[in-house]
């Protein structure tokens, strides 16, 4: 026997720690916090960002230049703890690693409008391999801000207006960012949806359509993806800025979620030691700050008797537990990535998240037989457009940098970078038999006479959008009278938007075809190429509502545009939940493309739903191909009434590929919280009727079908972290 047992401590010893069960990552992390001493408590609970920039304090020696950094303590085997940007690759920060590049993901919203639970992780099973490789093992991923406002600056990171297929697909893209042992945050908690005035705006709205809203959409992503760490954000919510909100951190976070991981500033987002206490466990880029607070400050808290040492193990253990549970303690390597194989992978991601707008009398695809095209504008000779700030990746490849300029600590990424995949050149080589020119559109009347040579005319549009500052619904540098110009002279004009907001559209009656390709990432232009020409049909659903113009908006007007940043304003989200396609059902009107919206070079036909009762409601329909093209459709299940007052909520959404002809049955567990409201500190279901009906988009549905559902009292609910 004791031969035996001697055998299996043997055993386990010779396994490394980060490779044995994770099921023991809380009991792993209480005893290794037990073993360390105050300082190196102390330690883990504020990092630098290192980097070598005007105006901020040197770096130390031999680190490596990227977003952050926390020493880590060998004899317990602590790894240091590298953490890089972002949602869509790893970045290089100004290109300070001296030839490092990494793949460039399609931005996130592109992401969400593949509606595509499996592209979802698997893009983020990509970012997670290569920051692992590269000696990362914490991702600052997870941007799930709601796009309240479809001019914010950062709404390219994030994942749309629903939190049903937000917090879904964040979810699962930081699953696939965790499988590569590498911690992901989820971020920015919470009510960080504009960037105008981001450090000092109060974001006033009641907690029962916050409930619903903003954080659902968290709730959700942090249920399915389980993150090791929360990133709150620069913003005040309710009168208390983000990081010092007790509110947000103690009270929702960690005791009606459960939330076991830890919570990590962003960066110069600390203003006060009191910080700690109300449930920040660590300050990032601390010498951002005006004072690294949870150093001797905090200390001097503990010596005052304000804070308890056992507060300051508590957030150890919280760090520690997050690094075992994903594995991320495994010792820091760098090792081969396979840039090929993520480059196809990648290119799939941007064709399946391409929506097509419009195709007027079936102009798209583009055939072999077509005898010319004019390309005008965009740089597509170039690439494609890309978002810029903290997330902004380096590729491989030649890039293209246009400055823009910008002001204090984010004016040095105020630059456009055209990632160097060239819709000009893949149209190219997919088209041999066709002749295909390019023209720059810098001048719209020359545009104009070389498009009415052509057969068709293609005109590329971008809009440049970038962490610090938010946009606009104009297009800009007159590209819409550059649009228009071409319209008039060529009758097959066909318009690509490489956006990272939704835009205004004077000329959509003039034109027959739009193709919106959002930021498409490194592989953008091959996969433009794949869906103009059919090489892939179209697949890819609206995130967000385009509306009209900015009087469809909740908030016409930018709340603090103009002002000084730092100046004191607030705003009031007294819209509550009704966010982008609830906020124009509400109000009666009419976008100009609704969320979800869609089109295909095929047909689809949703019929025969039906929809079970009981704890969780199950929706069951069969979904047809009527066309004669393979093709992927993205079913969408609606909330239409609740005891006969109209309503308007994305339920249940999936995706499916069929062939011509084929008929497949779907169903979809309906989360009961979509059917509540927040009351009396739970989620409550009232008695009665309810209506569902299956979307092609949140304005285009089949007819109503009703269930009777009993009332029940949900609570906060629990989130569990494995």
């Amino acid at each position: 026997m004791k031969t035996a047992l001697a055998t299996i401590m043997i055993a386990l010893l010779a396994v490394p720690a980060w490779a044995q069960s994770r099921d023991d990552a809380d009991a792993r992390a209480a005893a290794t916090e037990k073993r360390m001493t105050d300082a190196e408590r102390f330690q883990l609970l504020h990092g630098i960002m290192p980097l070598n920039l005007p105006g901020l304090p040197p770096v130390p020696p031999g680190l490596k230049a990227t977003a952050g950094y926390i020493a880590g303590i060998p004899r317990l085997g602590i790894p240091d703890l590298y953490e890089t940007d972002a949602s869509l690759g790893v970045v290089n920060p100004l290109q300070l690693r001296k030839g490092d590049v990494s793949t460039a993901l399609p931005s996130s919203q592109l992401l969400a409008a593949t509606f595509d639970r499996k592209l979802a992780f698997r893009s983020g099973a990509i970012a997670g391999n290569e920051a692992r490789s590269k000696g990362f093992n914490v991702l600052l991923a997870g941007g799930i801000n709601l796009a309240r406002d479809p001019r914010g600056g950062r709404n390219f990171e994030y994942m749309g207006e629903d939190p049903l297929l937000a917090g879904v697909l964040a979810g699962e893209a930081i699953r696939g960012v965790q499988s590569e042992h590498v911690v992901s945050t989820i971020k920015h908690f919470a009510l960080n949806d504009q960037e105008t005035l981001r450090n000092s705006i109060d974001a006033r709205i009641a907690e029962g359509p916050f409930r619903e809203s903003d954080l659902l959409a968290f709730q959700i992503a942090i249920e399915r993806g389980q993150p090791g760490s929360v990133m709150c954000s620069y913003n005040q919510v309710n009168g208390a800025y983000a990081c010092g909100n007790d509110f947000l951190l103690n009270r929702v976070l960690k005791k009606d979620w459960d939330y076991r991981g830890w919570v990590m500033s962003d960066w110069s987002a600390v203003h006060d030691v009191s910080y700690f206490s109300a449930g920040l466990d660590q300050q990032s880029g601390a010498q951002l700050d005006n004072q690294i607070w949870f150093d001797v400050p905090l200390k001097g808290e503990v010596a005052a008797g304000r804070v308890t040492m056992q507060q300051i193990s508590t957030a150890v253990r919280r760090i520690l537990r997050s690094l075992y549970a994903v594995g991320a303690d495994a010792p820091l390597r760098e090792t081969p990535i396979d840039f090929a194989a993520h480059a196809k992978e990648v290119r799939e991601v941007a064709a399946n998240g391409i929506v097509l707008l419009k195709n007027e009398g079936s102009l798209l695809p583009l055939l072999a037989s077509a005898k010319s095209i004019a390309v005008i504008g965009g740089h597509a000779d170039i690439g494609v457009m890309s978002g810029a700030g903290s997330s902004q990746v380096t590729p491989a490849g030649p890039v293209a940098l246009i400055p823009v300029g910008g002001r204090g600590l984010m004016g040095n990424w105020g630059r456009q970078l055209i990632m160097p995949s060239s819709p000009l050149k893949a149209l190219v080589a997919a088209l041999p038999g066709t002749k295909v020119e390019f023209d720059g559109g810098y001048v719209p009347e020359e545009a104009a006479a070389f498009a009415a040579q052509a057969e068709f005319a293609i005109v590329f549009a971008t809009q440049w959008q970038a962490e610090g500052a938010d946009g606009s619904m104009t297009l800009p540098e007159g590209q819409d009278a550059l649009i228009a110009a071409v319209a008039a002279a060529n009758p097959n004009t066909i318009v690509v938007l490489e956006t990272g907001n939704p835009v205004k559209m004077p000329w959509i009656d003039k034109v027959r075809a739009v193709v919106e390709a959002w930021y498409p990432g490194q592989e953008g232009g091959a996969a433009i190429a794949d869906v103009l020409t059919g090489a892939v049909n179209p697949s890819g659903h609206l995130p967000v509502s385009f509306p009209v113009d900015q009087s469809q908006l909740a908030h016409p007007i930018i709340p603090g545009l103009g002002l000084p940043e730092g100046s004191a304003m607030s705003i009031d989200y007294t819209e509550g939940a009704d966010i982008g396609y609830k906020w124009h059902f509400a109000k009666g009107a009419r976008p100009l493309f609704a969320f979800g919206h869609g089109l295909s070079y095929t047909h689809f036909r949703h019929e025969g739903l039906r929809v079970s009762g009981g704890e969780i409601p199950r929706a069951t329909f069969t979904v047809t191909n009527d066309g004669t093209r393979a093709g992927r459709d993205a079913p969408q299940l609606y909330l239409t009434s609740i005891n006969g007052k109209p309503v308007r909520r994305l339920v249940g959404f999936d995706t499916l590929t069929l062939a011509p002809g084929e008929t497949r049955t779907m169903s979809f567990d309906v989360d009961p919280r979509l059917l509540a409201g927040w009351a009396d500190g739970g989620w409550r279901i009232a008695p009665g009727r309810y209506g569902f009906a299956l979307g092609y988009s949140a304005t285009t549905l089949e007819p109503t079908v009703e269930r009777v559902l009993s009332g029940r009292h949900l609570a906060a609910a629990t989130v569990r972290q494995s």
